[in-house]
């Protein structure tokens, strides 16, 4: 499953509005077939690792990260129907679909083909990995991550605006591993103008992963870009399951004060900055006790002279 798990997560932003899937098929301990949700979500990750296991997916025990489909599209046949034919014997899932169309129907086409199916293994790491496409089910909206470059004092720039570079190469090549991950970036109409970014991923090999770019405006269209009017039109962004929201401080505080934050990544500098532009304005709170428990803090770890901070929302 730890496998299966990876090959989805190497498949995250390039799926959507399908969930990345990953999945690998054993016969007699050996793995004879695997695969991931392919760029724009078609042949599924299980279609795949059948296809490359062949007649030896007979008898054998396929891990999924997710409920096999059971609904017959346009673009493919249900994957639980493949499962069956190709002889399957068992089927260990880590989470049950939500999408309707398929949400434990997939489990129960299989049980009735006479295939052992588990459930729950790995499933922590599977909701990690296609946490984008989950929230989009949960809240009609993408899994939404706000990235900030801070000082040790919570600064984003000096008080002329300057702000290249605050943090090193190490956190910087981190940044474009996540927008190669993501399904599109926004930045508000100032840092367009003042920084006309490009929001492309400079990593080599992973050039061809740069996200879609969308720009939260009420000015005139930019060639190119995607418009969102307001925060909360990330609703209409139906094939989007990863939103990578980049900046500037009034587009945070925008997210934030509308609670359409759900991770927060910050890459904390060993620099002191003083007077400067601060990271958020006014987002809501009038106590400091409605502060306490939103954010929980997950995974820190040291970027070369950096340090990554990731915190996550905390809902119901």
């Amino acid at each position: 499953m730890a496998e299966a798990v990876a090959l989805g997560d190497g498949a995250r932003g390039r799926t959507a509005p399908n969930p990345n899937v990953g999945c690998v098929i054993v016969l007699d301990g050996e793995i004879v077939g695997k695969g991931a949700t392919a760029p724009g979500g078609r042949p599924h990750a299980e279609a795949v690792a059948l296809k490359q296991a062949g007649a030896r997916a007979r008898s054998a025990t396929l891990y999924t990260t997710l409920e096999p489909c059971a609904h017959v599209s346009t673009r493919g046949p249900a994957c639980s129907n493949l499962i069956a034919d190709a002889g399957i014997a068992r089927v260990v899932a880590a989470i049950q679909d939500p999408d309707p169309r398929t949400a434990g129907l997939g489990f129960k086409i299989l049980r009735k083909a006479g295939v052992k199916v588990k459930t729950g293994v790995g499933k922590v790491a599977a909701e990690a990995s296609m946490a984008g496409f989950l929230t989009r089910l949960a809240f009609g909206r993408p899994r939404i991550t706000l990235k900030l470059a801070l000082s040790i004092d919570g600064k984003i720039a000096l008080p002329s605006g300057e702000s290249k570079w605050i943090t090193g190469e190490d956190a910087r090549a981190h940044v474009h591993l996540e927008r190669a991950h993501s399904d599109m970036i926004l930045v508000g109409r100032g840092t367009y103008m003042a920084d006309q970014p490009r929001l492309d991923v400079r990593l080599p090999g992973l050039e061809e992963r740069s996200p879609r770019r969308a720009l939260l405006s009420r000015g005139e269209a930019v060639p190119g870009w995607e418009m969102l009017k307001s925060p909360k039109d990330v609703h209409r962004l139906h094939d989007v399951n990863d939103l990578l929201v980049e900046g500037g401080s009034a587009t945070a505080t925008a997210f934030l004060a509308e609670d359409l934050v759900d991770r927060i990544l910050i890459y904390r500098a060993p620099i002191l900055v003083g007077e400067g532009k601060s990271s958020f304005g006014y987002i809501g709170l009038d106590a400091i006790a409605d502060a306490h428990g939103r954010w929980q803090a997950v995974d820190p770890r040291p970027l070369g002279i950096d340090r990554l901070e990731v915190y996550e929302r905390v809902r119901g």
